[in-house]
């Protein structure tokens, strides 16, 4: 076969750098938007951060003019019934942080406890850096005891797990300590006493029956007194599993007492802490900085970028200065300089598209900013996509892990959109609205008798909306509120 060469014309869709990067930055989270503009600055010298002086300034922008310097704008807002004149425009904007006290109900999405918000005992708080661990150890230290009993009490903190509880049983500990001489069981046992005698009580329990006893035993005065402790003690020790299960006609059966008295030693139990090294445990979480701010104005929702995300950098002047006076002289400035410039309106288009989708959201869910998430409509990344003539993927990327503070709370864009089921009129219902409306039928119920997923599904047949009962319980499940066993009371 003879080899020849052909010349074939073609069309093909090439990602420019400059457009990878655009793309890039709009998928990113704020956090990780701030670590990329730190090693752009670490990484190009034609960047740098803005002064703090101008940082405060409500001018302060990211726009970039034709000479690689920053320019200044005022900062604008926006409202849902306005239309900006033209919409291939970027906008500048700079905004000043906003310290407006948000009225209105800031709900709580998991669900809460459903048998009423009962004081639970205060706390001792621990050290900002402590740990159970550590907490144990310098109670040991006050303690006067020999050297050997404390080396045993020693071993047995190093196998508690971060709730407080012993993870091995006594007699493989033993065995693994063979090699102690004259070493007998009851030491160990002594030492597990003493180490169950620290704060917080309830450590080092092998079970949540044990542990939930060693906080009884500490009240028995109090409770012997009003006549509570056999009652509550048999609970704990030999029927905890009815009484999760709240197979409360059983249990009066078991235990021979009536309803006042099942009643009080349930709260009482209740009130215990059933995770003793729950407050030793590291619940420091990257606090969530809104991306954009929704507040209501002369009855208008208006839609702000917030300016504590905004990066605070610009091109340097002097090396701009320097490479203007010497054009052509440094390809590789020239090229950081442009590789800046690109940067900027990137990052600048980032926070217009975010501000665009945003302000699109909120006139499709006006309902929910006037009256909550039960007015919430049914909504698609497409319908967004087509009225702001982006791609659909465009928004998805705009809407992931990014935030918007409103007056009911703090929510990532995505918690707009969702699935909707049909109603008897032909229409369409917000799954959100549905989770809003049996969180409400659940919070008015009778804890004596509470409803059914069954019933749920009845009464909202009955406002018109269609959903089967394995729908119910999986909006039931997910805003994390027990079945109708787990909600009983007496």
């Amino acid at each position: 076969m003879k080899q020849s060469l052909q010349l074939k014309v073609s069309q093909s869709l090439t990602l420019t750098p400059q457009l990878q990067q655009s793309i890039r930055l709009l998928q990113l989270s704020t956090l990780e938007l701030q670590q990329e503009i730190q090693q752009a600055l670490a990484e190009n010298p034609m960047l740098e951060a803005a002064e703090d002086e101008e940082s405060e300034s409500a001018s302060n922008n990211v726009s970039v003019g034709a000479d690689g310097t920053l320019n200044d704008h005022a900062g604008e807002e926006y409202s849902p019934d306005e239309r900006k004149p033209d919409d291939t425009q970027v906008l500048r904007e700079s905004i000043e942080s906003i310290h407006d006290n948000w009225e209105g109900d800031w709900r709580d999405n998991s669900g809460g406890n459903m048998d009423g918000d009962e004081e639970k005992p205060a706390l001792q708080l621990a050290a900002p850096d402590s740990t159970l661990q550590t907490h144990l150890i310098e109670q040991l230290r006050l303690t006067n005891v020999s050297e050997r009993d404390h080396n045993l009490v020693l071993w047995l903190i190093d196998y508690l797990n971060e709730d407080g509880y012993l993870t091995v049983e006594l007699e493989d500990l033993w065995e693994t300590l063979q090699d102690a001489p004259d070493l007998e069981f009851e030491e160990l046992g002594a030492a597990l006493k003493l180490l169950q005698s620290f704060d917080p009580i309830g450590v080092g329990a092998r079970s949540a029956s044990e542990c939930l006893l060693l906080q009884l035993n500490q009240r028995r005065a109090e409770l012997e007194n009003s006549g509570l402790y056999t009652a509550c003690r048999a609970l704990v020790e030999e029927h905890l599993g009815l009484l999760a299960q709240r197979d409360f006609v059983k249990l009066k059966r078991l235990i021979g007492v009536d309803d006042e008295v099942l009643k009080r030693c349930h709260d009482l139990i209740r009130s215990l802490e059933p995770f003793p090294g729950a407050r030793f445990r590291n619940t420091e979480e990257d606090h969530i900085i809104p991306d954009v701010i929704v507040r209501k104005q002369n009855d208008q929702w208006l839609v702000q970028l917030n300016s504590e995300v905004m990066p605070k950098i610009r091109i340097n002047e002097v090396y701009a200065s320097i490479l203007r006076s010497n054009r052509g002289q440094s390809a590789q400035l020239n090229a950081q300089l442009q590789e800046a410039r690109w940067l900027l309106k990137n990052v600048q288009q980032r926070f217009d598209t975010i501000l665009r989708v945003s302000q699109a959201i909120v006139e499709r869910q006006i309902g929910y900013f006037n009256h909550g998430e039960i007015a919430m409509q049914p909504l698609v990344l497409r319908e967004i996509a087509d009225l702001l003539g982006l791609h659909e993927s465009t928004v998805s990327r705009v809407t992931t892990q990014k935030y918007m503070l409103t007056p009911h709370g703090l929510v990532e864009l995505k918690y707009f959109f969702g699935s909707h089921v049909s109603t008897d009129s032909g229409g369409q219902a917000s799954s959100t609205a549905i989770r809003a409306l049996i969180k409400q039928l659940i919070a008015a119920e009778d804890s004596k008798q509470p409803i059914s997923d069954s019933q749920i599904a009845e009464l909202l047949g009955q406002q018109g909306i269609v959903v089967a009962r394995r729908t119910v319980a999986k909006y039931r499940e997910s805003l994390k509120i027990p079945p109708v066993n787990m909600r009983k009371s007496l």
